[in-house]
């Protein structure tokens, strides 16, 4: 079944999703009375490629595959940032790289007390509110410390330089706790799930900024995941990051196995993505990024465009795919549509709800522009519409991990470089720059990044992680 989604957006649904068309009273925010629970899962530097359903070869996502199947799969999702804290940092605020109050990727930049989160948006609607697993946002103990922006509790790293490692303690509203050689991983995928099964009569959100599969690539070789791959004639990084990616994808089963058990499921709304591209594309193997250009760092496809599928049996049509292009900037006020708070959003945010999509009920709203900056190197993107622009400093190809270079972006003017053009609707590999061919829609995306882009607040870096 092919047909056109109000707003212009192209829908292709599955043999058989007619009959799963949404019910008539479905309602944002209204389920039998009750607000919908939701589950928010962010995997780390999972490449659009990754999984079985986005076209992966090598990877085994048969649970990830089930889910997208029984959902909404977007195919133009990007993440708000191509690096860590800065996309984490457009989640949770509604705000683009440019506005977002933590644009740098040193480790202990915090929001300020006064940003508001969607944790705290959703306490306004009576949610229970849990996070689980990376933060990225503010120290322990610290301003912007996930219990201090409207989380009742946050189990796992807050300081994303201490979640380079898979064996050490983590921490539960700032108290440390001591795993004793406990793969991190499995000790936050069970804090996930006890708080589903705690808030099980109670409207929550479950935020689940899991770790995986981050670098460093440690991996458990008792774990069943690490049988499916370690005889794979592949380098050990690309074997233990397949294993990540199956682990994910057991875990991911069991809660929605989960779900069901407890009868939740149908009141269950969950959205599954990644916080930038993959960090390493692992060509001739995974081929992470498939035709997508660059990776994590990368203000190209690759770096940015990430994995989206959304799931809610009964409201959100299984088996259709959108093609709407949509950022993190809008998961605060489509979560607070779907929550019945739209009042309490910051009213300046850069993010628009894609509740329309997700139900396919009344008319979706559209971006005039989508803007990213990579803050260390000041490289920046535009999508306005099928065009995408690039401008550069000269570095765009760098590893951002660079020590050199780390926190340069601080007190730096906002610079002017060629803008490089793509269309996107034939292009989308941006393999030819079409900057010489339309100067005019070139110096439009140049025009929009400079007034996307402000100069940051001033604001501390609480410093790297130091083993607190």
């Amino acid at each position: 079944m092919n047909r056109t989604k109000r707003g212009g957006f192209l829908i292709v649904a599955a043999a058989g999703a007619l009959a799963l068309c949404l019910p008539r009273h479905a309602r944002a925010g209204d389920t039998a009375g009750r607000k919908p629970n939701i589950i928010f899962m962010v995997m780390d530097d999972l490449g659009y490629r990754d999984l079985g359903c986005f076209g992966s070869k090598t990877i085994l996502t048969p649970n990830i595959d089930k889910l997208c199947a029984e959902g909404l799969k977007f195919t133009a999702c990007y993440a708000g940032g191509n690096v860590c804290a800065p996309s984490r940092s457009a989640l949770m605020t509604g705000y683009h790289i440019g506005h977002a109050p933590v644009r740098d990727n040193a480790g202990g930049v915090p929001l300020f007390p006064e940003d508001v989160t969607v944790a705290e948006v959703l306490k306004k609607a009576g949610y229970a509110t849990g996070g689980f697993g990376k933060w990225g946002l503010g120290n322990q103990g610290k301003d912007g410390a996930a219990e201090r922006q409207g989380f009742d509790v946050f189990f796992g790293y807050y300081n994303q330089y201490h979640a380079h490692s898979y064996y050490t303690h983590l921490f539960r509203n700032s108290v440390k706790v001591e795993l004793n050689g406990r793969y991190t991983h499995c000790a936050i995928y069970d804090e996930t799930v006890n708080f589903i099964k705690e808030n099980k009569d109670r409207p929550f959100f479950c935020y689940a900024p899991w770790t995986l599969p981050h670098g460093k690539y440690q991996f458990p070789e008792d774990d069943p995941a690490w049988a499916l791959y370690k005889d794979k004639p592949w380098s050990r990084d690309a074997k233990v990051v397949a294993a990540m990616i199956s682990m994910i994808d057991r875990h991911v089963g069991e809660i929605l196995a989960l779900l069901k058990k407890l009868g939740i499921d149908d009141n269950t709304i969950l959205f599954f993505t990644s916080d930038n591209g993959a960090a390493q594309r692992f060509e001739g193997i995974h081929n992470s990024c498939g035709e997508l250009r660059g990776g994590k760092g990368s203000m190209y496809e690759g770096g940015i465009r990430v994995p989206m599928m959304v799931r809610w049996p009964g409201h959100v049509q299984a088996g259709a795919v959108s093609d709407l292009p949509w950022y993190f900037p809008d998961v605060m006020p489509t979560l607070a549509e779907l929550a019945g708070v739209s009042q309490e959003t910051p009213k300046d945010t850069d993010g628009i709800s894609i509740v329309p999509t997700l139900l396919d009920k009344g008319r979706q709203k559209q971006h005039d522009y989508m803007y990213w900056e990579d803050t260390w190197y000041h490289n920046e993107a535009v999508r306005m519409g099928q065009w995408k622009g690039v401008r550069s400093n000269g570095k765009f190809e760098e590893n951002p991990n660079d020590e050199l270079h780390r926190g340069k972006w601080k007190g730096m003017k906002h610079e002017s470089g060629k803008v490089e053009v793509y269309d996107l609707s034939k292009d989308r590999a941006e393999k030819k720059n079409l900057a010489g061919i339309y100067p005019d829609i070139a110096k439009q995306l140049g025009e929009i990044m400079d007034k996307a882009w402000v100069a940051p607040r001033s604001q501390k870096d609480d410093g790297r992680y130091t083993g607190m």
